[in-house]
């Protein structure tokens, strides 16, 4: 059963392995957390000393391990090498993949994605921007053919942060929006390791220096939802507390499936359905629709 949650180190400690738990020890205070408890460890210093047998426990607990530099921005992440009984057979699997499916899932991809940036468009008083996307959405073809993907990224991010705004520029926004996608990526290539899948082979993304590519297709339908934060509370400034509302977006809750379920727990369940799609055990129309406002 994996966690529900994501945990954060702030201030210098050890941290050790005894019975299932975590020890995080400082100078005047040790804590423990079970293993079952979280499906993160984010690191925001570099003075955190952490044992071999913990890394060890947590890789097999299927838990990320997230590392920050000196400025706390993720630079790094530990995952396990072996994330399935069967992962020789996933692999192959994998390799195996039809162009016709690879094209079928990435529009399927590409429609949730631009959808869920129109719901937060109109859930932030940008209706008519959302509306466009919302027919910009139904618009995609297989593959993306007609790179809809690009036409609504650039109307949405001028609607949402300004018609100056761009995502090669230096400031606040940008850095709390790689900050959000790197923690994004990081859940996501926990997911797609722990069901034996390599995180380099992509379906559209295939840069050759890009470790994540299929990591990267995958997590497209959930940026929105660090958009949504990051619109919500960045200002003139990226803080601490910013970066403290980023990691525990994986926490919050969205609609899926008629109920409300935790960020971290749809995608995992979305990623399954996209590999269930691939290998052509699901259809693409009954992969699981989720929302982001």
């Amino acid at each position: 059963m994996s966690g529900f949650r994501s945990v954060v180190i702030e201030s210098p400690c050890k941290l050790s392995y005894k019975g299932g738990y975590m020890v995080v020890r400082k100078e005047d205070d040790t804590t423990k957390v079970h293993l079952s408890e979280f499906h993160t460890l984010v690191l925001h210093t570099n003075q955190a000393y952490i044992s071999a047998y913990l890394m060890s426990e947590l890789a097999k607990s299927k838990i990320s391990l997230v590392v920050s530099d000196e400025r706390h921005d993720p630079v790094g992440q530990y995952l396990p090498l072996y994330g399935a009984h069967n992962t020789s057979a996933r692999i192959e699997e994998q390799l195996g993949w039809g162009p016709v499916a690879k094209k079928q899932v990435w529009q399927r991809i590409v429609r949730d994605k631009i959808l869920h940036q129109s719901r937060v468009l109109g859930a932030r008083a940008r209706e008519e921007d959302a509306v466009m996307l919302e027919k910009v959405a139904a618009e995609v073809r297989s593959g993306d053919s007609t790179h809809r993907e690009a036409h609504a990224a650039h109307v949405y991010f001028r609607s949402l942060f300004g018609s100056d705004f761009s995502r090669d520029e230096d400031g606040p926004i940008n850095a709390a929006l790689n900050y959000g996608y790197a923690l994004l990526l990081s859940s996501v290539n926990r997911e797609v390791v722990s069901r034996g899948y390599l995180t380099q082979e992509g379906i559209c993304h295939h840069n050759d220096f890009n470790q994540f590519n299929l990591s990267c297709d995958f997590m497209e339908p959930f940026r929105p939802i660090v958009d949504r934060v990051v619109f919500d509370n960045v200002g003139d400034e990226f803080t601490k507390d910013d970066k403290l509302l980023l990691v525990d977006m994986l926490n919050q809750t969205i609609p899926y499936r008629g109920g409300s379920y935790r960020v971290a727990s749809v995608i995992s369940l979305y990623v399954k359905d996209c590999l269930n799609a691939l290998a052509k055990r699901l259809s693409v129309d009954d992969i699981e629709p989720f929302d982001v406002v």
